[in-house]
């Protein structure tokens, strides 16, 4: 039996190699089969071969079509096929809130100063992470947690209704920053975000419109090196 696929005029696939999951509830497996076409036959498996990193590479590249190079400018710090890890210097920027509680009204659409801040973009999550020092950091740098509304504790982004781009190419880094800071920042989602005595409500009510430095003193630092949150690491 002939098995393939056509796709318009020009492309024509025949069925070559099989790839097998097994699993439980804990985790799972994957083997990779020739596979032998039989003219009167179904298709028969060959033995089992070793998942190579390779094959998986080559497999992701064909399905995903083949991608443009393009050139990184200075502030990216890591770049994978759909990962990108950039930093930004500090700055001052407006921002919005809308609570049920009517928290943090009296912050609505105003400007503050912003640490510096690495972010993470990855198969479409944002994940934002604080410097306390306004530096291109290195790999073994420390980061502090994101003194921001809408952040879980991983530093992933709520985007909620954010408009964020479909990719994680260098050119879509002001629209992934454009949409952060234009969203709302609606609600907490981790116990304690800065060291200020008045806590997060009193940390941006202190620096409200006012072209001062942020108060990098207030940052919360956490043992995750760049390295860690490049791979994914919470710690």
């Amino acid at each position: 039996m002939q098995v393939h696929v056509s796709i318009g005029e020009n492309h024509r696939f025949e069925l070559r190699e099989a790839l097998l999951v097994y699993g439980d509830r804990q985790r799972s497996f994957v083997t990779r089969h020739q596979v032998t076409l039989h003219k009167n036959a179904p298709p028969t498996l060959e033995p089992a071969q070793p998942l190579m990193l390779g094959f998986l590479e080559s497999l992701v590249r064909s399905l995903s079509g083949p991608s443009s190079a393009e050139v990184l400018p200075e502030n990216v710090l890591a770049k994978g096929d759909r990962m990108i890890v950039w930093w930004t210097a500090v700055c001052r920027r407006q921002m919005f809130y809308e609570n049920a509680e009517q928290k943090a009204t009296s912050l609505n659409g105003r400007t503050f100063p912003q640490p510096a801040l690495v972010w993470r973009v990855e198969n479409g999550d944002l994940k934002i992470r604080a410097l306390a020092d306004n530096r291109r950091p290195a790999a073994t740098t420390t980061l502090a947690v994101a003194p921001f509304w809408n952040l879980s504790d991983d530093g992933r982004v709520c985007t909620g209704t954010m408009r964020r781009p479909d990719s994680a190419r260098a050119a879509s880094i002001p629209e992934w920053e454009r949409g952060f800071y234009e969203s709302a920042f609606t609600h907490s989602n981790v116990g304690r975000l800065t060291r200020h005595t008045g806590g997060f409500e009193g940390l941006w009510s202190d620096v409200a419109d006012k072209r001062t430095q942020f108060p990098v003193k207030t940052l919360i630092q956490l043992p995750q090196t760049l390295a860690q949150f490049v791979r994914g690491g919470r710690e």
